[in-house]
């Protein structure tokens, strides 16, 4: 049972948690929305949105096991996932991700609002389009990035969709410029495996015989510009001046991740796993505090 565990990826777990961005963001934009139930009901909501949002990435990583199975043979580490390795056996794998699918789905339509459905059943709809072909669009040069860095939004979407009613939508540049950032990440990744992995990328990414290393750079160039462009856009809009203060400390961030993309001495596995790293990880807490500082400073203070 271990190596079945191990192929569930269970430690993504901080993946989901972007969902949080999303009930945080309502809150900013809807102060005035605090529900009867207070702090508890919307812990509850919150907690049970993370935990389906948990169960169908935990889905969507068993399609990406048993269709890649073939492809991560050609990667360093992959090659020793439990499924590409031989320590499971693809059926019971399936039923698995199957039995996931319909428990969070089930539960979804039960507890939830039908916007809060559609967004979690959009991400598993994300996973099946990149994974699965006749689509699979991870074998089409940058829109592979561009579909896989699409759940940053649809997890803001869960999670504001957990607490926010069906008539509020959240503005469209904060999702363009939260997508933007996953992007950023996701090039990144491929910058990273196409510098370590060289000759032998395109046997575990087919979109890497179309890449080039300038083309990469660009596409993390561009994916950081719109991201600050969204972002600046969004601040404008609202009126919240102390947000055009944090854009040039989120441009350091993604000169930081330039940075370690063009000089790590092996392959960027996860972007999450940057956290791992005590200077990432204090410059995300610090970036989080400008965040919640701008908003005291703007929206609750008027």
């Amino acid at each position: 049972m271990s190596a079945y565990l191990r192929a569930l990826r269970m430690e993504r777990w901080p993946r989901s948690m972007a969902i949080f961005s999303g009930c945080a963001a309502y809150f900013f934009l809807y102060p005035g929305a605090f529900p009867p139930s207070g702090l508890f009901g919307i812990g509850v909501k919150a907690a049970a949105a993370f935990l389906l949002t948990w169960g169908i990435s935990t889905a969507n990583y068993v399609v990406n096991e048993i269709v890649d199975q073939a492809f991560d043979r050609h990667h360093p580490s992959k090659k020793l996932r439990p499924l590409a390795a031989g320590e499971i056996r693809k059926g019971p794998f399936a039923l698995i991700g199957l039995a996931l699918t319909v428990i969070c789905l089930g539960l979804a339509a039960a507890a939830f609002p039908l916007p809060f459905f559609l967004s979690l059943a959009g991400l598993l709809m994300a996973g099946i389009i990149y994974n699965v072909k006749p689509i699979r669009t991870k074998d089409i040069p940058f829109l592979d990035s561009i579909s896989e860095s699409a759940n940053n939004p649809i997890r803001f979407l869960i999670g504001w969709y957990a607490l926010a009613p069906a008539a509020h939508f959240p503005p469209l540049a904060l999702l363009a410029s939260w997508w933007a950032f996953g992007n950023f990440l996701m090039v990144a990744k491929r910058l990273s495996e196409f510098r370590f992995l060289k000759e032998k990328a395109a046997d575990y990414r087919t979109s890497h015989k179309k890449y080039t290393r300038n083309k990469l750079l660009a596409g993390m160039i561009v994916s950081a510009v719109v991201c600050l462009a969204a972002f600046l856009f969004f601040a404008g809009r609202e009126h919240w001046p102390s947000f055009f203060i944090i854009a040039p400390f989120l441009a350091v961030f993604f000169l930081m991740i330039f940075r370690k993309t063009l000089r790590e001495a092996e392959v960027m596995e996860e972007p999450e796993k940057l956290l791992a790293s005590p200077v990432f990880a204090f410059y995300t807490l610090f970036l989080l505090g400008l965040f919640v500082l701008a908003f005291f400073l703007d929206a609750a203070g008027g």
